[in-house]
């Protein structure tokens, strides 16, 4: 994966994430063809982007936190 195409995923699973649409990360790394670990780095790289991203127990997904 390039570092535009890596970007550009970056970019959709922050708006999936806000859209609410993001659930498990199998299910994530199953869309974006690459493996569990790479999509937690990518949500990695969001925090570290000042993105208040938080795993909700109840609703088992990613959400952005207030």
């Amino acid at each position: 994966m390039t570092f535009l195409e890596r970007k550009h995923k970056q970019e959709y699973l922050l708006d999936l994430i806000k859209k609410g649409r993001c659930f498990s990360l199998e299910q994530t790394a199953n869309l974006f063809e690459c493996s569990k670990r790479t999509v937690k780095r990518m949500i990695a790289e969001l925090r570290e982007e000042d993105y208040n991203i938080k795993y909700s127990r109840t609703n088992m997904k990613s959400v952005i936190a207030d």
